[in-house]
């Protein structure tokens, strides 16, 4: 292959590294109104009264909304396909608040000035509810968090009375008969911390009034063409009067897949006819939109002596906040994400409930429930490993799923794995044999090794569906239009490459057009690893059926039959003639009965190939203290044939980097009455460069028959393995293992010192 597979810049490089405007604030206009958001200081509360006449008398004010001003049609944020599977449990504004950073009154101004001076104005009472703040009290509480009843477009088993979002089980086998079986059985609680995404680039979006009055929305989202129907549904307004056009993104990591921003400036432009636009600051941005689900998590492993997993059982409970976004979907992957990597299974079960609290809602995040289950199964592997006495990497390679084995649980056929690859070479980089467990250093120091295997997955089976056009230009050049959202990951690139190998051309004469409803085909945006997989499949299709076009007409042109031609990507010839793209495109744009030479194609797969990574962890640890740090990273990807090199290894770099935020620092608390108190970067800590080493990335390529030339995806798996890794590394260097996240120097030292 020529273009696929090679390293090639990203399209939007430039631009976004020299500073071009071409972000949503970039693009408002400076006459803009300035939305603010006035937010409730209690966890919960009713609304007795509010007054907004002071700050309506501020000059430059515009509007005051509050809850008696807006729409009372329920709705979900969630970026999901229609029918959503999150519960349409929210309204614009509301008089019953339910954590504290909750709307409650809409201010639009001239200026930011203005309009925080107004808000300021505004007098509100409220009747201070007892709020449910931790997740283990959540279930038959007196206090309910939803108090009448919600609509649901599935089953997802929500008890709301209960404050039961959603139940699962799935359950294969006979869990206690065959436990009764094992030699051996781990039994382990974990508790995985809600992460925020703090992604660049903080939530915003702008709109206006075109000269038709539709309603044109420009926002950094992951999800045009969902944001389009939630602003249709909570405005009451038809889908065909709203415009979304996505910008680049300054990242989204999963946050961007929920329309946190969108509805407050769209019903401020419906309401005063003007452009305005809204941008959460930071606090806003840790406060008032979403963070990952934090899970607790009973595992169950039951295994032979001789280190064969029989059993994998997990029960376990999530947090989703006032707000049920991504409830039931997130907290499915726990299982479903986790056990089907291990096939000697004779009984596998994954069980739960999700729960309301009075905290911010919980949402999507990179790894999306893969992450909570990847760090509990992998952890309690870990643990039977060291009661068997094998070393943990010769334990997975007894029992990991192979290439063309149908897995035990969930039923997944796989035709792309090579993890025995993938953990081969891992041990190979970071040195395993030489290094495990553990070694003292002169100083006094121990450095240890780690190591976890995830799988995710590649789109939504039978559920994702893109579509994509590309064209022959007048001037023999190409336009690609799709609906994915390149949100810093390289997306347009990548698809670009595919329709570049495809077309035989270069990339210099592709020219990606993305996200913006009213001129790309339909595509759900980018989330759930599906762009590579889903959106790439349909460009190679709707390529194919171009490059057949523009074969048929230079036959046609040529005279011959299209049997007898060859096409190079700059001519379509035979053994005596030829005729270039360029003249095809120009004919089509002379005399009657012509076509401009368009393919379209959509894609859906009713499968979703997983990825896998074999990670791997060095960490060094000063015993006297517990403070560790992260020497070597190394992990081992097997996302089928790798499109673009370059741009994969920077979302593994990534992903890990999240990881091992996550992993040892990173973590969103709430005081007991819900405030909470990371909501900068000041007390929320993110990964620096300092903080996690020399990142070694590499790849097994397999070929998925299903994908793209044989491409899978790579977005979300690279953020599990360094839980589970850096957990293991911990224990070997001072037997102390840490189940609740993140594993802090603190944490470890009185774990030491018990």
């Amino acid at each position: 292959m020529k273009i696929v597979g090679k390293g090639i810049h990203k399209i939007d490089g430039m631009s976004i590294a020299t500073g071009k405007p071409v972000y949503t604030d970039d693009l408002a206009a400076k006459d803009a109104l300035v939305v603010k958001i006035l937010r409730s200081p209690h966890a919960y509360a009713k609304i007795k009264n509010i007054d907004t006449s002071r700050a309506l008398m501020v000059d430059g004010v515009e509007c005051v909304l509050t809850y008696k001003d807006v729409p009372n049609n329920r709705f979900t944020l969630a970026g999901q396909s229609y029918p959503e599977p999150s519960p349409y449990d929210r309204l614009i504004l509301e008089d019953t608040v339910r954590y504290v950073g909750d709307e409650v009154a809409i201010i639009a101004a001239i200026d930011e000035k203005t309009a925080v001076k107004a808000m300021k104005m505004i007098k509100v009472e409220y009747e201070v509810l007892n709020p449910i703040i931790d997740m283990e009290d959540a279930i038959d509480n007196e206090m309910l968090v939803h108090d009448e009843d919600r609509h649901c477009n599935f089953d997802i088993g929500m008890e709301r009375e209960r404050n039961i979002v959603s139940k699962h089980l799935y359950e294969k086998g006979n869990i206690e008969e065959e436990l009764e079986k094992c030699d051996v059985v781990i039994e382990e609680t974990y508790y995985t911390q809600a992460q925020a995404h703090a992604m660049m680039e903080t939530y915003r979006a702008y709109n206006y009034l075109d000269h038709t009055g539709r309603l044109v929305v420009v926002s950094s989202t992951q999800i045009p063409f969902h944001v389009r129907r939630h602003l249709s549904r909570a405005l009451n307004i038809p889908s065909s009067k709203i415009r979304v056009i996505k910008p680049r993104i300054g990242g989204g990591f999963g946050g961007k897949q929920t329309a946190c921003v969108e509805i407050f400036s769209a019903i401020v432009t419906l309401k005063t006819g003007k452009p305005a636009k809204i941008i959460y600051d930071r606090k806003e941005t840790f406060n008032c939109s979403t963070s990952r689900h934090a899970m607790k998590l009973d595992v169950k492993i039951g295994a032979t002596k001789d280190g064969i997993i029989k059993v994998i059982d997990i029960d376990a409970l999530s947090d989703t906040g006032a707000y049920g976004e991504h409830a039931s979907t997130t907290f499915g992957l726990v299982g479903e994400k986790t056990m089907p990597m291990y096939n000697k299974l004779t009984a596998s079960r994954f069980k739960g409930n999700v729960v309301y609290t009075n905290k911010m809602p919980a949402g999507a995040l990179r790894g999306y429930g893969a992450t909570q289950g990847c760090f509990a199964v992998e952890s309690t592997i870990n643990m039977l490993a060291h009661k068997l006495n094998i070393d943990p990497t010769e334990i997975r390679l007894k029992n990991i799923v192979k290439e063309g084995e149908t897995s035990f649980a969930y039923d997944k056929t796989l035709n792309s794995v090579d993890l025995v690859k993938c953990i081969n070479k891992g041990k190979e980089l970071i040195k395993w044999d030489e290094k495990y467990p553990s070694k003292k250093l002169a100083n006094g120091k121990v450095r240890s090794v780690g190591m976890g295997l995830t799988m995710q997955g590649s789109g939504i089976a039978g559920i994702d569906t893109a579509s994509v056009e590309i064209k022959l230009n007048d001037d023999g050049n190409y336009t690609l239009m799709v609906g994915s959202t390149d949100m810093g990951t390289g997306s347009d690139t990548i698809l670009a490459q595919m329709a570049c190998e495809i077309l035989e051309t270069t990339m210099d004469k592709i020219n990606v057009i993305s996200a913006d409803t009213d001129v790309v085909p339909y595509d759900p945006g980018s989330y759930a690893s599906s762009t590579t997989y889903v959106t790439g499949m349909a460009v190679v299709k709707a390529s194919n059926i171009l490059r057949d076009k523009i074969i048929d007409i230079g036959a046609k042109r040529l005279g011959i039959d299209k049997e007898y031609t060859e096409f190079d990507g700059e001519y379509v010839y035979s053994e005596h003639n030829r005729i270039s793209v360029f003249d095809i495109a120009v004919d089509f744009t002379v005399g009657p009965e012509k076509e401009q030479l368009v393919g379209y194609a959509s894609h859906g797969s009713e499968v979703s190939p997983p990825p896998f990574i074999a990670g791997f962890v060095e960490t060094e640890m000063d015993l006297e203290t517990g403070k560790y740090e992260v020497i070597d990273y190394v992990a081992v990807v097997d996302c089928g044939t790798v499109i673009n090199k370059n741009l994969a290894k920077i979302q593994v770099e990534g992903g890990i980097v999240q990881g091992i935020g996550m992993a040892m620092f990173e973590e969103v608390r709430h005081t007991d009455d819900g405030h909470m108190d990371t909501n900068t970067f000041m007390q929320y800590k993110i990964p620096a460069r300092c903080d996690v080493g020399n990142v070694i990335v590499d790849f097994v390529e397999t070929n998925e028959p299903t994908g793209p030339f044989g491409a899978k995806s790579v977005g979300e798996v690279v953020i599990n393995t360094p839980l589970p890794a850096i957990q293991e590394s911990v224990y070997n260097a001072c037997g102390v293992r840490v189940n609740t996240l993140p594993i802090t120097p603190e944490k470890v030292f009185m774990e030491m010192n018990k």
